[in-house]
């Protein structure tokens, strides 16, 4: 078999694998065992040779150091409470709006994400939170569920992200350059999912009263709840591109800030300690184990030159870059129908990065296209957590859900991925969005 038979055949395999419920992890790590005893003619020298090197190689990297300092975070930010004066502070200043709760509970979602990271816990903590009040108030099933699942992905377009982390690894890019790049179409994002609960409130919500407006005393007491929140935010983000903190020692100072801000407004005991502490040493394992199936499986597919293959077919084929560029983007849609976010961007860049860095698109560098590209597969990415049959936000949000049925969640979602389209289309046409703020002087 030829290479690329080889790994068409063990990506095949890997697809199957995941398909029967095998943990992605697992998965990934079969499919590089494979590729190498395959492409080796079953001698397990190189195969030992590269597991022996492979982790040592990958965690004795600093980047990935950030990793649990993120989640670690995101940890206490949830068990500290922080989601509710979040969401409080949004309600007090739009809450009185048709569909300002609504609004609100997106305004929080990104909020949190700016301090978690990770859209799955966003999507979990401000189901909790939000969607209590919002079935309090009368609002539509379809509108309060959809809201909060297409709300809890601003958790990884929001800086820091873990997803854009693994994609910096992964390109040997610069995370701060990425975080930077994510902050415009993270807000973009934000402010689609505002209009469409504006459009629909509006549509579906006559009846419904509205919430009393709040006075300035309380909305200035809201406000002053959360500062300590928007002043971490602020250090972390501004340490990183100011230059005196570097991403480790940022995430570092925004970990320690946001527990003790935590235990002091009397969000976090020892009980929620624990917890924040098991549930970072879970989730991080869990992603390192990720991490080192797909290096093994990109290992194995780098041996069988399949990448590189494909990647001089594609240069080859005439075909235009920009439909080279929307036949990714679909591929990653079709994925995200049945993977999970960080999955996605392990097992394809490896395989699409070298593709679209080496094309044309409006005359950008190879770190501009490595940058818009990189923004651009988060952004789909994304869209997989609000895809049925398996998007991961549809079912958390269910869960918290009272007698709300996972098909009522899938139809209240539908706006928001029309508003999903339309800004992938922005962006692909339109990279300065991703790349003005490191463009701006003194930003390299």
């Amino acid at each position: 078999m030829s290479g690329m038979e080889i790994g068409l055949w063990v990506l095949g395999g890997v697809l199957l694998i995941l398909a029967l419920r095998v943990h992605v992890g697992v998965g990934m790590l079969l499919g590089g065992v494979a590729c190498y005893l395959i492409v080796n003619h079953g001698d397990t020298t190189a195969l030992l040779f590269t597991i022996n090197n492979l982790v040592y190689a990958r965690f004795s990297n600093y980047d990935l150091a950030v990793i649990p300092l993120f989640v670690l975070m995101g940890q206490f930010a949830i068990h500290g409470g922080l989601s509710r004066a979040l969401f409080k502070a949004a309600a007090a200043f739009i809450g009185h709006w048709r569909g300002g709760l609504a609004m609100s509970a997106a305004g929080a979602c990104a909020g949190f994400g700016a301090i978690c990271g990770s859209s799955l816990a966003t999507a979990a903590t401000m189901s909790q939170v939000a969607l209590p009040e919002l079935e309090k108030h009368h609002y539509p099933p379809k509108l309060a569920a959809g809201t909060v699942a297409a709300a809890g992905t601003l958790g990884i377009l929001i800086p820091p992200s873990v997803p854009l982390i693994i994609y910096a690894v992964l390109t040997e890019e610069s995370i701060a350059k990425l975080f930077m790049a994510a902050v415009i179409p993270g807000l973009v994002a934000m402010f689609g999912y505002l209009v469409v609960i504006r459009l629909v409130a509006v549509r579906t919500m006559a009846s419904v009263p509205r919430v009393d407006k709040a006075g300035w005393p309380q909305r200035w007491r809201a406000l002053l709840e959360v500062s300590p929140v928007l002043l971490i935010f602020i250090v972390v983000i501004f340490g990183i591109y100011g230059g005196w903190a570097n991403l480790t020692e940022a995430a570092s100072i925004g970990a320690a800030a946001c527990g003790a801000f935590a235990v002091v407004r009397g969000g976090l005991r020892w009980k929620g300690l624990y917890q924040s502490l098991i549930g970072t040493a879970e989730a991080t394992a869990m992603i390192y184990l990720v991490v080192v199936g797909a290096d093994l499986l990109n290992s194995g597919l780098a041996l069988s030159q399949m990448p590189a293959e494909l990647a001089s077919w594609v240069a080859d084929s005439g075909l235009a870059p920009f439909v080279v560029l929307l036949s990714i983007l679909a591929i990653y849609l079709l994925l995200g129908c049945v993977m999970d976010s960080l999955s996605m961007i392990l097992l394809t860049v490896p395989i699409f990065y070298p593709i679209v860095v080496n094309l044309e698109f409006f005359d950008l560098t190879y770190t501009e296209k490595s940058i818009w590209f990189g923004i651009l597969a988060l952004m789909v990415v994304e869209i997989g957590l609000i895809t049925p049959p398996m998007g991961m936000n549809l079912f958390i949000v269910q869960k918290y859900s009272v007698n709300t049925s996972l098909g009522t969640v899938s139809r209240g979602i539908v706006p928001f991925l029309y508003a999903d389209v339309i800004r992938i289309a922005i962006l692909v046409m339109v990279p300065a969005l991703s790349l003005f703020l490191l463009n701006l002087p003194g930003s390299g």
